[in-house]
């Protein structure tokens, strides 16, 4: 039986969660899914410079996961802008760090 699954930590929700091509109406273009905790890994190492290990120690998981979720998140971002589809985020294994259960909501999601 597997080990369960960590949640990943992650700093916010991203407020705009739905990037498209212009001048393509919605309806003719295909999604791409990247999940919060992608997000946040982009976010972390790709926008705010850090380094793996200590995005990883932000995020409350081992430097391989964040690997992980990085190469996925950059191969899906990639994917999009050459073939022209539109970038959704959402879902994901993750709790937003600070809030406690009760505090407004759903304290993870999946």
């Amino acid at each position: 039986m597997p080990r369960p699954r960590r949640l990943r930590r992650v700093s916010f929700r991203p407020e705009v969660t739905y990037f498209k091509p212009t001048g393509v109406p919605l309806r003719e273009l295909e999604e791409t899914v990247l999940t919060v905790d992608e997000f946040e890994a982009l976010r972390l190492v790709d926008l705010e410079g850090m380094e793996q290990g200590d995005a990883a120690k932000k995020m409350d998981i081992s430097q391989p996961t964040l690997n992980r979720l990085l190469s996925s998140a950059r191969k899906k971002a990639a994917e999009a802008l050459v073939k022209g589809t539109a970038i959704r985020v959402e879902g994901g294994h993750y709790r937003v760090a600070g809030r406690r259960r009760g505090a407004g909501g759903p304290r993870w999601q999946r």
